[in-house]
């Protein structure tokens, strides 16, 4: 069952912020505070399924600081606030915010414990919403400012109150994959998690992450920018039919056919009665990522919690043969895209009239071309010289800087194609270069290369893998301080756990993970340079089968001009070489004759 959607929801730009609703809506939200018999209020910028892109009416943070960033924390009190950023947003948040009512905080080195005492008076009571931070949070939290304050879980948040024009949450289409995209039934997919059920000794499991109930059920929609998400929850028992609860307007004819005999819809009103009916069951929650909300209430039926990662996010990170094939072919989409942008940009760019916010309008151009593409997978970074040093840049009209000749270029983007999700990043010479930004380009260069490249025994992480991208870097004296990849998702999350390449990923790789691969270097206030692919892990042909390595599914150029020859030895030089013609033979097919003509120059081997 396939369901009509709207068009793409591509990038949109913040303009110049609006900081006069800061002031009365912080003052309506005190008087609420203080009727509430509280102190303070918590706002974290999240929602109660923790999702990277937050629905429109679940972005209370922006809605009472204005600051509209991606992670963030405000703590308002009857007299003072604070709004609590890390190091991406510390330009942003106060050219967005009222400074004059919330004192903005990077953080770390600040943390809300240390500065509680700015906001409450001692024994202050803080409020907060359950459903909205998970009972770690809360513990460690409320174990820091124990000396000085308490937390108070609020029924009702007060934000939502006083949001008189709140949107409406999302209830998009909801769409059914077959086979030949899922690649296992539901059905499959339920029996193997009712023999993780097993093992862990659980009666049953609440789900609260979209990533994991979407692949379960086998379902996507449209309800958060960015990722294909149907927001709910789901309580799966080890014997019995599972429960998939969403907005009650969703519920109808279509929907129950297409679960079929594998779960029962029901109203997202009815969970808490449904989670109260577990009392005397082992039930399964994760502590990273179920709200305080739902593990309170389980604990108060009587249910004992087992407190263990996801049951689902293992096996979903290991693709099956069909969505390997899905992503597969949207990165070969993906590549005719880029292969069409990079050509158009090589025009354009030495004539120095490219913003940063051309090019990112542009590339969403060349990739909406393609009928299958969805979304694009985030906010596409567009850093231009320095402003390519922040490392997760977001331009807005406030920020957008020409691109000057001569300067690198730093493009971070993704998609959502029907097929699966792509993410890159490629930093472009736009003319002559320092000796400087090639020796760094060609270490990072190298360090993807090195996980590229990556041979490795079964049960080896991402953890102890990271070296090999940092070691060329570090050589140098310099190093950067960002993860070195992520995991990807197929038509699903860009960013998913539980694997990735940084030391503080423990789980074993395994064929079919898929993961980002992006050093990098930056040098602040002068450029900044990424080079990113996906790739998948697969069995090696040498090790009789207990090695594994990498295949690189990114099919678009790395730009050979700020390369400096000399650093890079004979197998690095070759991989590259056979990289390239292997973009050029997979893409050059599908690109107009310009492109393939660009194409085959910007290939050509080294």
């Amino acid at each position: 069952m396939v369901k009509a959607f709207s068009p793409p929801r591509f990038q949109s730009f913040e303009t110049r912020a609006d900081r006069s609703a800061v002031a009365p809506r912080t003052g309506a939200l005190r008087a609420e505070i203080a009727a509430a018999g509280l102190d303070a209020f918590l706002i974290p910028r999240a929602d109660a399924h923790r999702n990277e892109s937050v629905p429109a009416s679940e972005a209370r943070l922006a809605y009472i600081t204005g600051f509209t960033g991606s992670a963030g924390l405000a703590i308002v009190g009857l007299k003072r606030a604070g709004l609590f950023v890390d190091s991406r947003y510390t330009l942003q948040a106060p050219a967005q915010t009222d400074t004059g009512i919330f004192t903005v905080f990077e953080a770390p080195p600040a943390s809300l414990a240390e500065e509680i005492g700015r906001f409450v008076p001692k024994g202050g009571r803080i409020g907060y919403d359950p459903w909205l931070h998970t009972p770690g949070e809360i513990k460690d939290l409320a174990a820091k400012i124990a000396d000085r304050a308490t937390l108070v879980a609020v029924e009702e948040n007060p934000v939502d109150r006083i949001w008189r024009d709140r949107p409406l949450p999302p209830a998009s289409p909801i769409e059914f994959l077959g086979p030949n995209r899922s690649g296992k039934t539901t059905a499959a997919k339920l029996d193997e998690l009712r023999a993780a059920l097993a093992a862990d000794h659980a009666d049953a499991v609440v789900l609260t992450l979209p990533e994991s109930i979407c692949w379960l059920f086998n379902i996507r929609g449209r309800d958060t920018p960015n990722t294909p998400f149907v927001l709910g929850y789901a309580i799966v028992p080890r014997r019995g039919s599972p429960t998939l609860f969403l907005a009650k307007s969703r519920i109808d004819a279509e929907l129950k056919a297409g679960l079929g005999d594998n779960a029962r819809a029901a109203a997202e009103a009815s969970l808490e009665t449904a989670l109260a009916r577990l009392s005397g069951k082992r039930v399964l929650v994760d502590p990273a990522s179920v709200p305080a909300a739902i593990a309170t209430t389980l604990a108060a039926a009587g249910a004992t919690l087992v407190e263990k990662r996801d049951p689902v996010l293992l096996p979903k990170a290991k693709k099956n043969d069909a969505e390997i094939g899905g992503m597969r072919e949207a990165h070969k989409l993906d590549g005719i895209a880029l292969a069409k942008f990079l050509c158009w940009f090589d025009a354009e760019a030495p004539k120095g009239r490219l913003t940063e916010i051309d090019v990112v309008t542009a590339l969403e151009s060349f990739r909406r071309e393609e009928p299958s593409c969805v979304d694009a997978s985030f906010d596409t970074i567009s850093g231009a010289g320095p402003n390519g040093a922040i490392v997760h840049y977001r331009v807005t009209t406030e920020t957008n800087r020409r691109l000057k000749p001569g300067e690198l270029m730093l493009i971070d983007s993704g998609a959502q194609y029907l097929s699966g999700t792509t993410d890159i990043t490629r930093t472009i010479s736009t003319g002559k270069l320092s000796a400087e930004e090639k020796d760094r380009y060609t270490r990072v260069l190298k360090g993807m290369i090195g996980i590229a490249t990556a041979r490795f025994p079964r049960g080896t992480t991402g953890g102890q893998l990271d070296i090999l991208a940092r070691q060329h870097l570090w050589q140098a004296g310099v190093t950067y301080n960002h993860g070195t990849g992520h995991g990807v998702g197929a038509f699903l999350g860009v960013h998913e756990g539980p694997i990735g390449i940084s030391p503080r990923y423990t789980t074993p790789l395994e064929p079919g993970m898929i993961i980002s691969d992006e050093p990098g270097y930056y040098k602040e206030g002068a450029y900044g340079i990424r080079i990113e692919n996906l790739v998948m892990v697969v069995e090696s042909k040498v090790g009789a089968g207990k090695y594994l390595e990498f295949e690189t599914l990114t099919l678009a150029p790395i730009d050979t001009r700020p390369i400096d020859p000399a650093l890079l030895s004979e197998a690095e030089r070759s991989w590259l070489n056979a990289y390239h013609a292997r973009v050029f033979k997979e893409i050059s097919p599908q690109a107009p004759a310009d492109v393939k003509s660009w194409l085959k120059e910007a290939t050509k081997p080294i």
